[in-house]
Formats: structure tokens, sequence, C-alpha cells
């Protein structure tokens, strides 16, 4: 049994209704590998042509310092990460930021560029997260 990227997409959207309020990253994570498991030897399939559901939100916060964003979006660039959209607040000595990134084009993974962003949070002491737009819009509907 071979499982497309839309396959898993819908076993998480479903994974994220069977959870509702307790839905977490980690929790939907564990549903999913579970029903994953469930199945004859389930084999994952990359689209060739990936679709524009290929999309992260990415948000960060802390405090601000030079290089902040531009280490985030260095890293998104060297990854082939394409920023559609962005907004940046500065509120005294503290930034918050919400990007929407089409990861489709990228050389790497999601998991490997959340790698890459973990340490650029590290070494800047602030936070960022990424979540996959679909991920973000069933946790956030009304």
């Amino acid at each position: 049994m071979r499982l497309t990227e839309e396959e898993i997409r819908k076993l998480t959207l479903a994974a994220i209704q069977e959870l509702g309020e307790k839905a977490s990253p980690e929790s939907v994570r564990k549903v999913v590998e579970h029903s994953i498991s469930k199945m004859d030897s389930p084999i994952v399939e990359r689209k060739s042509a990936i679709t524009a559901g290929e999309r992260i939100i990415l948000t960060s916060f802390g405090t601000n310092q030079p290089g902040v964003i531009a280490s985030i979006t260095k890293a998104l660039s060297d990854y082939n990460c394409d920023i559609q959209d962005m907004s940046q607040k500065l509120m005294a000595e503290y930034f918050t930021v919400i990007m929407l990134v089409d990861i489709s084009s990228s050389n790497k993974e999601l998991k490997q560029i959340q790698s890459e962003m973990n340490t650029i949070a590290e070494r800047m002491k602030i936070k960022i997260f990424l979540q996959h737009e679909d991920v973000f819009r069933q946790m956030h509907r009304l």
C-alpha cells in the first residue's frame, strides 16, 4: 500500500478532528503514526508535482536584536523556500513575526527546516515554531 502526501494530510486532519481541543502537534503525530502502523506495510510516496498545499506557518517571537529576521530569512532562502506573506511587529524591546512560507520547491524536508530553525532559535535565544498550513487551519478554526 502506498500513501501519498495527500493521504497523510487526510489522516492528520482526521486526527485533529478526533482529538478536538486536546490536539497538539505531538498528539496528532502519535495518532497519525498509530493509524499508519495499523495499515499493511504502508510506503509513503512523495508526489513529483507538489500541490500548493505545501505551505507552512512560521511564528517567531522574543527579544529584538540585530539579525533576527535576517537569520530566519537567510536560512529559508538557503533551503529554496518562498516567503509568500509576512507580518512583523516590534513592541519596545520585543518582536513577533508570522510568515506564510511555500516549501514546495525546497531542497529540504520540513523536519530539516525545523531543525535549522531550532538552531537559530537557540543561538539567538528566541522562539520559532513551524506548522503545516493545513494543521494550522484546522487547529485555529472557529
